[in-house]
Formats: structure tokens, sequence, C-alpha cells
């Protein structure tokens, strides 16, 4: 079916991005699996192709355009079956807190590298212990007797992007627990990782997206500036709902883009592969499966767009955000699943993209919250 959701510019902005990956990416993806992410000076490259600062103001130094041109670049990197590293925990993630609670003097000094890719950024919320009960984070900061910083003393482990990052959002808790109220007394803290008593930790090995680093942060008397908070002090809990729905829609757009990119992988290979004499493509099966496949794909794009089209005009709800998660992600997953299986044993194999899009698709019904998560959030809405 014909799409509508975007226009010309964003058609522009997708040619010369498919160029760029084909060109720049692709070649060194390997490498940057083996290394467990990419250079550093790749970033400052997104950057330089105005990538990075796509939604960033123009007064920061962006283009100051929509979340459509985001879009663009997930679809692109689930058809060539890449990743941009932790570029979407950057621009889809911390982009927002910073747009809707940063100070005038936050966003001068933090937005211009955040552009240009000279400032890389994470958001530290998973603790060891907590999962996705955020309202038992454990990290504390306290504020010094003189006011002038907090002194910050925790662990957080899962973080993306945790190991290349300048500037990291870390939510801790800045007043004393209160069973009563468990979500009272969470702030955000913007730590820059040249502080003294940051530390990096292990770079979790995980089996897909391995060209994004996942890292354990440990923060040691970390002295954070109060210049530093943002927002207000305790409302950290309330602001990490703020951002959900653009998150989990993030997250339904890659799987979408993910079922279709199997769909052409898979296509592709069975009517170049022979088997007993013929292309595998020839045979019933592969035509039925493949039709199973065209079909869910196509309807998870159909999904996913809509849900597009109502962020745009600000009429996403969180339900509508899980429920394009929930069905985009599923059938992202029986797709591949049915288009690994059509490359047989080579689809086992990572040098082929299939086999990369299976690993690196299987955590989308864990992130931005699990399946069943999203099945809660749906359930209430119908008032179970």
């Amino acid at each position: 079916m014909r799409r509508t959701v975007f226009n010309e510019d964003h058609e522009a902005f997708r040619a010369t991005l498919r160029d760029f990956i084909e060109k720049e990416v692709v070649p060194v993806h390997h490498e940057w699996e083996e290394e467990g992410h990419p250079p550093r000076d790749f970033y400052r490259r997104l950057g330089e192709l105005g990538v990075l600062g796509i939604e960033v103001p123009e007064e920061f130094g962006g283009a100051g355009e929509g979340f459509k041109y985001q879009a663009v670049v997930m679809e692109e990197t689930a058809r060539a079956g890449v990743t941009f590293g932790s570029y979407s925990v950057h621009a889809n993630l911390i982009l927002p807190y910073l747009m809707a609670y940063a100070t005038q003097e936050q966003k001068e000094r933090w937005l211009p590298g955040f552009a240009t890719g000279d400032l890389m950024t994470a958001i530290a919320m998973t603790e060891p212990g907590t999962g996705s009960d955020l309202a038992n984070i454990q990290t504390r900061a306290t504020l010094s007797e003189d006011g002038t910083h907090y002194v910050l003393n925790g662990a957080k482990t899962f973080i993306t992007g945790g190991a290349l990052a300048d500037l990291i959002l870390v939510v801790a808790r800045t007043t004393p627990f209160n069973a009563e109220d468990r979500r009272a007394g969470l702030s955000i803290l913007c730590v820059e990782t040249a502080s003294e008593g940051f530390s990096v930790g292990r770079k979790l090995k995980k089996i897909g997206l391995k060209a994004s680093d996942t890292a354990e942060l440990s923060f040691v008397d970390v002295k954070v500036p109060v210049e530093n908070l943002l927002g207000d002090e305790g409302k950290g809990f309330s602001y990490l709902s703020h951002n959900l729905a653009q998150e989990r829609l993030a997250i339904a757009l890659g799987g979408a883009a993910a079922a279709e990119a199997a769909l052409r992988f898979a296509t592709d290979y069975v009517k170049d592969r022979t088997v007993f004499g013929k292309p595998v493509a020839a045979f019933q099966n592969t035509k039925f499966v493949l039709a199973e496949c065209a079909t869910e794909a196509e309807a998870a794009r159909l999904f996913a767009d809509r849900a597009l089209e109502l962020h745009a005009t600000g009429e996403l709800s969180v339900v509508d955000a899980a429920k394009a998660k929930l069905f985009c992600t599923e059938v992202a997953g029986r797709v591949i699943d049915k288009c690994l299986q059509l490359h047989g044993g080579y689809g086992y194999v990572t040098e082929y993209p299939i086999a990369r899009l299976y690993a690196d698709t299987r955590v989308t019904r864990i992130y931005g919250g699990t399946s069943e998560v999203m099945k809660t959030i749906i359930a209430k809405s119908l008032g179970l």
C-alpha cells in the first residue's frame, strides 16, 4: 500500500542516508561488532551529516525538524542490517528530556555538542536489583552542606552507550525512601563522565546489538554541581514517564522496519538458492511462508505509520504506543524467525544479515517495557 507518512524532504534525507550507510557503515560494521561499539569519531560523522541534530533547535546548532526523520534512520539501518551504535538512545531518548526539563543555560551548555557528536549522552536508570521497578532505585545523591553540589553513590547496569558517553542522566534518590510513596524523592542528575569517582565497569556481552556498548557504571562520592540537576528535585519519576510514548513508538518503528528487512533478505535469498535442482522460491511452502510474512509485515508497517502520524500531531497516547510496541515487536519476532528458517543453515551464520537481525531484534520485546508490561497497560485501558 502507498505510504503517505513522509514528504519529499524526508525521502531526500533517506537517499543521502542510504548512500552513507552503504559506503561508510556496511563495510566496517563487523569491526564495530568485534570492538563492541563504533569508533568515537563515528558519532561526530553523524553530527556532520546532521543526523544527531535533526530535532535540536536551530538556536543550538540543529535543524529543528521533527521526529519523522528519526523514523527514516531506523528504517534505513534495519534495511541494511546494521546499527548506529548507541545513536538511538542519544537522539530519541535523551533529547526529549533535555528539551522538556533543561534550563536555558543547560541547553546552551549541552545541546551544541549534542548535535555535533562532541558530547554523547546516555541515561542510567536500571540497577542490578531493580530492573523495571524504578521506584526501588537505591542510588543516592546527598546535597552538600553548602548546597553547591550533590554527592552521588551507587551502581547502574544495562546502560546503553555508557562506555563512550560524555554526559549521563543518572536517576538517583535525593530524599529517603518512603514506603507509602515509593515514587517520591527521585531526581535526575546530569553527570559528566570526567568526574572523579565515576567509572565504567564491565562491558556486557550480549547475544545481539553487538555494535552498541552496554555497560555497568559505578559512582563513588561523585560530586555533581547543583547546576546539573535536570528539572526539579524529587520529580524524577514523573519525568521518566514523560517520554515513554515516544520511546515505545521508536521501538515499534524499529520492529516494523526489521520485519520488512527480513522479508527482503529472505525473498532475495530463496530466489538465488537452489535445492533439489530448483530455486527454494519455487516450493509452495516458501511461497506460503513469505506470503504470511508479507501480510504481517505490512500490518505492522500500517500500525507503526499510524502511530507516527498521531505522534506528529501530539495525539499519541501511552496506550496507543503500548499497542504499537507490542504488535510491531511481536510481528518482527515471528517474521524474522520464519525468514531465518528459509535461509537454512546459512541463516545461523552471522555474516548473513538475517542472523544479525534475529539476534538484534529479540531485545525489543524486553527493553522500553516488556511485552507483558505493554499488555498490562492495554488491559488497564479496558477497565481490567
